[in-house]
C-alpha cells in the first residue's frame, strides 16, 4: 500500500470531561539528584547463585506505581517457570515501562538483561530481539535500533513489532518516508492500537490533521476489547488530546486527558496535558498542582520547565527558580534537547545561549528529526547566527507540522533575517492556532508583533 492508505474511517468523538484530582504521591526514586542506575539486589541476595543477567532481571523494583506492580508480577511468573521465554519477555517490557515512568534510563539495563537471557538460548527469538530493539530506541541508540529492526524484518517479515521499531528509528533519524512505509507495513500485518497510533503521529507531523484524528480514533477503537494493560490506551487518549491542544481546543483536549486518567489515575502525561490547559485558562495554581503531581510520578525535564512557568505565573518566584533548577539538573542527565529549548527560550545570558547551542548540536549528531532541528534553529537564533538558524528552521518545518511553537520560531527567525511580512504572518498564525503554546514564547510573539506594528 502507499502512504496515502494510512487514512482510516472517522470514529466517534471523545467523550466529555470529568474532574480529576491528584491523589497522594506515590513512592518514587529521586531521579532529579540520583545517578541513573539499574535496580540492584538487596545486600542479602536470595538469587546470588544465579547468572548476573538473571540477578539483574529479578532485582527488586522499589515503589508502589503500576510499573512496579507489573515488574513484581512478571518476576513471580518468571520464578514459577524460568524456562519460559515469554515470561522473561513480559518482565523485560515491564522494566521498560518502569524506566519510562521513572525517567531513569538505568532500568533499561534490567530490561535488556531479560532479552539477553532469552537470546542466549535462542539467538533468533524474535520477541527477545524486539525487546532489545525497544531498549535501544529508549536509550536513543537509533542507528543500532534501525539496524537490528532491519535484521529482524529480513528474517521475520511477518513480525509487526519489528516494523514498528523500524518506523520509530527512522522517525527519530528524520527519515520520514521510510518511517511511514514501515508503519504502513505494520498496519498491513496487524491493524491495531500500536500501528494506528504510529500512523496517526506520522500523519500529524505531515500536517494532515484530519487523517491523524481518524487514525487515532481507529487506534482507540481497536484497543477497547479485552485489554489487560491500560497504559497503551491511556497514552493514545493523550495523543488524541494533544492534537486538540495544538489546535487551541482546550476543552476538547481536557476531555481527552480525562479519558486517559480514567484508565490510569495520576497518569503523568495526562496531568501534564491538563496542566497546560489550566495554564491556557489562567488557572495557574491548578496548573502547579497538576505539574507537581506529574513530576512526582515521572520526573521529566519538560514537566519541571512547565512547573516553573506555572509557579512564575502564580507569583511564586522562588518555587519557579527551584523548578527551573530541577529541569537543568535532569536535562543534563537525560534530555539535553528539551534543556536546550528551555535555555534558548528562558535563558538570560550569552552563556545560556551558548550552552543551548552546544546541547542542541550534540543532540543533532544522533537525532536528526524535525524537533531536534527546531531546537538547533532556535539556539542558533539566540546566538545571533541568523543565516544558519534560517537554514535549520526551513528543514524543521519541511513537513508542515501544525505546531504553534515551531511556527513562532520560524516567524521570529524570518523577521530577524529581514523577511518581515512572512515572519509576521507566521507569528500571527502561531498565536491564532494556539495562543498558549508556551508561556514565554507567547509573550515574546506578542511583543514581536507589537514592535513590528510600532515600527510602521
Amino acid at each position: 500500500m502507499t502512504r496515502s492508505c494510512l487514512t482510516v474511517t472517522l470514529l466517534a468523538a471523545l467523550s466529555v470531561s470529568v474532574f480529576n484530582g491528584c491523589s497522594e504521591p506515590k513512592a518514587t526514586k529521586d531521579t532529579a539528584t540520583a545517578e541513573p542506575a539499574a535496580a540492584t539486589a538487596n545486600a542479602v541476595d536470595p538469587d546470588a547463585s544465579l547468572p548476573a543477567n538473571q540477578r539483574l532481571a529479578l532485582a527488586k523494583s522499589t515503589g508502589t506505581t503500576l510499573a512496579d506492580k507489573s515488574v513484581s508480577e512478571a518476576q513471580k511468573a518468571v520464578r514459577d517457570n524460568r524456562a519460559k521465554d515469554d515470561a522473561w519477555i513480559i518482565l523485560g517490557r515491564a522494566w521498560v515501562r518502569k524506566a519510562r515512568e521513572s525517567a531513569d534510563p538505568g532500568f533499561y539495563l534490567n530490561a535488556d538483561a531479560c532479552a539477553e537471557i532469552v537470546l542466549e538460548r535462542s539467538p533468533d527469538q524474535k520477541l527477545a530481539l524486539d525487546l532489545r530493539g525497544l531498549v535501544l530506541l529508549n536509550r536513543h541508540e537509533f542507528e543500532e535500533a534501525r539496524a537490528l529492526a532491519v535484521q529482524v524484518t529480513s528474517r521475520h517479515p511477518e513480525d509487526p513489532m519489528a516494523w514498528g521499531t523500524l518506523s520509530d528509528a527512522y522517525l527519530e533519524m528524520g527519515r520520514y518516508d521510510e518511517a511511514t512505509d514501515a508503519a504502513q507495513k505494520m498496519i498491513d500485518l496487524k491493524p491495531n492500537l500500536p500501528s494506528y497510533s504510529r500512523a496517526s503521529h506520522l500523519q500529524w507531523l505531515r500536517g494532515d490533521v484530519a487523517s491523524a484524528r481518524e487514525a487515532v480514533r481507529r487506534a482507540l477503537d481497536s484497543g477497547r476489547a479485552g485489554k489487560t494493560d491500560p497504559e497503551p490506551g491511556a497514552w493514545v487518549f493523550v495523543q488524541a488530546a494533544t492534537m486538540f491542544w495544538h489546535e487551541g481546543d482546550y476543552d476538547g483536549a481536557d476531555a481527552g486527558f480525562d479519558k486517559a486518567l480514567e484508565r490510569i489515575a495520576d497518569y503523568a502525561p495526562a496531568n501534564v496535558g491538563k496542566g497546560r490547559v489550566a495554564m491556557a485558562k489562567g488557572d495557574h495554581r491548578r496548573a502547579v498542582e497538576l505539574f507537581e503531581c506529574a513530576w512526582k510520578v515521572s520526573p521529566l525535564v519538560e514537566t519541571a520547565w512547565l512547573l516553573g512557568d506555572a509557579k512564575e505565573a502564580a507569583g511564586d518566584a522562588k518555587g519557579a527558580a527551584d523548578a527551573y533548577a530541577m529541569a537543568e539538573r535532569e536535562g543534563r542527565r537525560t534530555d539535553p534537547r528539551t534543556l536546550s529549548l528551555m535555555l534558548s527560550t528562558k535563558g538570560k545570558s550569552a552563556a545560556d545561549a551558548d550552552e543551548a547551542l552546544k546541547l542542541a548540536r550534540e543532540e543533532y549528531e544522533v537525532r536528526k528529526d524535525i524537533v531536534s532541528e527546531d531546537a538547533l534553529a532556535w539556539a542558533l537564533y539566540r546566538t545571533g547566527r541568523i543565516a544558519e538558524a534560517k537554514a535549520s528552521i526551513v528543514k524543521a518545518r519541511r513537513l508542515g507540522t501544525p505546531d504553534a511553537r515551531m511556527m513562532f520560531h520560524e516567524g521570529a527567525i524570518r523577521i530577524k533575517a529581514g523577511e518581515t511580512a512572512k515572519g509576521k504572518a507566521l507569528v500571527e498564525g502561531a498565536l491564532k492556532k494556539n495562543a498558549a503554546f508556551d508561556a514565554t514564547g507567547a509573550r515574546e510573539a506578542k511583543a514581536l508583533l507589537d514592535d513590528r506594528m510600532a515600527a510602521r
